[in-house]
């Protein structure tokens, strides 16, 4: 009995360690296979729209709205967030564990998220706004 229990041990132990190595594969599998059908609905999707339109300028106005632009990054908002959770870790480490590694992740942090904030005033997103409102009264 004790041999089939250590037999049983070590294929569990060997599942896990397979598990553990193919689950993230399987995930990133997943994502891919839904992203690329989103993307082919999207495409089929403008396709039958272009073809029932028979002015060039609205099919313009819809291929630029279906184009995906990344929005600038908001470092004030992002900066925020990223003090909370170095304030966060850093009251856990001293309150909670008591333990001085996570103080000091909780400064680092911290810092990060302060370093975020000063980059969100140095370059602001309101620059990104006011030229996209320009080029479309200059298109008017």
């Amino acid at each position: 009995m004790n041999g089939f229990m250590d037999s049983l041990n070590g294929a569990l132990a060997l599942g896990i360690g397979y598990v553990s190595v193919l689950l993230p594969v399987l995930i990133v599998l997943i994502i891919f296979f839904y992203d690329s059908k989103n993307k082919k609905s999207r495409y089929d999707t403008l396709i039958t729209i272009s073809k029932n339109i028979n002015n060039p300028d609205d099919l313009k106005e819809i291929l630029e709205s279906l184009v995906e632009r990344k929005s600038p990054t908001d470092y004030r908002r992002n900066g925020v967030i990223t003090i909370g959770v170095g304030i966060g870790l850093f009251l856990l480490g001293k309150f909670g564990l008591g333990v001085g590694a996570i103080f000091g992740v909780g400064l680092l942090v911290s810092a990060i998220g302060i370093g975020l904030m000063i980059a969100g005033y140095l370059y602001p997103i309101e620059s990104e706004e006011i030229n996209k409102a320009v080029e479309q009264f200059e298109k008017k």
